[in-house]
């Protein structure tokens, strides 16, 4: 079967054709990092990396970029308020933002270019626009001109001619009165003083929200990509203005396929700071929550799906995980006492395709788990062959933690054959055997514990960005107070004090 996948700009769901056969080319729309993320972004994010993790071990060869925002309002309000600088509040959120997609075993992309290293390539972008007669600038602003794009609304399905004032998002004071139409966007902002600008031929600015994306996709990849993500509130204005500026430059598709995933709400409400339900990563996962509960807990529900966010919900996913864990636990905590033959750690990575020597009832949830996954990333349907996998699995380490003798009518080279691929499969979701310590810490959630997790989180992050002397240093701070770092297969780090 082919893998198909619902495209938000066609709103069917369609075979997955890439540009170049067994090649994918992924742009996913990153965070504004003026603040730390919150569920919102577990939720996507999440999703995204499972998409990422299927595609390789369906034996795609992924590139998969993802941006962060580091110039917006937003940022030099956060700066203006703490009395320090866009670069600072840039800086301390993204390392935040690394810290905590790392907690949640989330791959880091390939790239993240970031707005601030994309300014020669957006002013270019902006040229062509004004010299196709697109752009237009108005008192050291640039906006685009939505009538010179064809079939704008194609992705939201909006009629421009009844669009609102400040439709085209993150507008500023007075911006309204300097656009030709109400839904015009702008692509140059002209700065106030002591903001921070660059130079360009419309005067001292920065780039708009929309424009960044399109001139970084076009640096990383060219004109057309095979995918392009984000969560569903970006499809208007935003991912329909990426749309516009870039096929106008470009006159190329931007992406053939668009993928955007639902909403998060907590109580049937939908999350909002202003409504005082907004959740953190951090503060959600210092609260005791484990990061493969709230893996479990979103893929749950279907990527396009609201997710709601509630106290039964999220126990309901502890409970699930605790009985997957128990299974996935065998190979790595009682391999010797059950006899079965050492396993290859997991990679620390995305999972490639193990093509294990299974019989004809293992072969058949294997089937069932990719004709799940191929069907627009039914990830429940895949879960639903996990916890079916896992069953006699969970019984056997229930029997083993009663200290029960295992006798030889158990048969256990089948069970050691199961375990391996429930191992494989749960990896393609992102999903790992958790020690216990970790999750007796999780759950007790004390401050030192908290504070141990995250600079073990904080030491992982920066070996994938390849700082080790970060890393090492995080070591020997850890050796300092007490505590011994003890890093097994898998990458996972297990701590105890000395």
């Amino acid at each position: 079967m082919p893998l198909r996948l619902t495209n938000s700009l066609s709103n069917r769901t369609e075979d997955f054709e890439p540009l170049e056969a067994g090649k994918a080319t992924i742009y996913c729309c990153g965070v504004t990092v003026y603040d730390l993320c919150h569920l919102g972004h577990a939720r996507s994010y999440i999703n995204w990396d499972v998409l990422r993790r299927y595609l390789i071990w369906r034996d795609y060869d992924v590139t998969f970029v993802q941006n962060y925002t580091d110039i917006d309002d937003k940022i030099l309000n956060k700066a203006n308020s703490e009395g320090s600088t866009m670069e600072e509040v840039s800086e301390k959120n993204i390392k935040a933002f690394e810290i905590d997609m790392a907690r949640l075993y989330i791959l880091p992309a390939d790239k993240m270019p970031r707005a601030t290293c994309c300014i020669p390539g957006i002013q270019t972008l902006i040229g062509e626009l004004e010299t196709k007669g697109a752009a237009y600038s108005s008192d050291g602003d640039v906006y685009f001109d939505i009538s010179k794009a064809k079939n704008y609304g194609q992705l939201s399905g909006r009629d421009p001619n009844e669009q609102q004032q400040g439709a085209s998002g993150r507008t500023k004071e007075g911006e309204e009165e300097r656009k030709r139409h109400p839904f015009d966007f702008a692509l140059w902002k002209k700065t106030k003083d002591g903001e921070p600008g660059w130079e360009s031929p419309w005067g001292r600015g920065r780039p708009g929200w929309h424009i960044e994306c399109s001139a970084m996709v076009r640096e990383e990849f060219g004109t057309t990509i095979d995918i392009h993500l984000g969560g569903g509130d970006l499809v208007f204005p935003h991912h329909e203005n990426e749309i516009a500026q870039s096929e106008t430059a470009n006159e190329a598709q931007l992406a053939r396929v668009w993928m955007h995933n639902g909403m998060v709400n907590v109580g049937g409400t939908k999350m909002s700071k202003s409504l005082g339900n907004f959740t953190t990563i951090r503060a959600l996962l210092d609260s005791g929550i484990s990061a493969m509960t709230l893996r479990l807990f979103v893929l749950q529900a279907h990527y396009r799906k609201p997710l709601d966010f509630t106290a039964d919900a999220l126990e309901a996913a502890s409970t699930g995980w605790k009985g997957l864990n128990a299974a996935l636990s065998l190979g790595s905590q009682c391999s010797e006492q059950l006899g079965w033959p050492g396993a290859e750690a997991l990679p620390s990575g995305a999972m490639q395709a193990q093509n294990l020597s299974v019989d004809e009832v293992l072969q058949d949830a294997r089937d069932r788990f990719t004709e799940a996954m191929d069907q627009d990333l039914n990830s429940s349907g895949g879960l639903a062959v996990l916890f079916e996998l896992a069953k006699p699995l969970r019984s056997l380490a229930n029997r083993l933690e009663r200290g029960e003798q295992i006798e030889n009518q158990v048969p256990l080279n089948a069970l050691h054959q199961r375990w391996l691929l429930l191992r494989e499969l749960a990896a393609v979701l992102g999903l790992r055997y958790e020690p216990q310590q970790a999750m007796e810490s999780s759950n007790a959630a004390s401050e030192d514990s908290r504070a141990i997790d995250a600079a073990i989180s904080a030491r992982k992050a920066a070996k994938q960005a390849k700082d080790f002397a970060e890393a090492d240093r995080i070591r020997e701070e850890l050796s300092n107070q007490g505590i011994e770092l003890i890093d097994k297969p898998g990458g996972v780090t297990e701590w105890r004090r000395c």
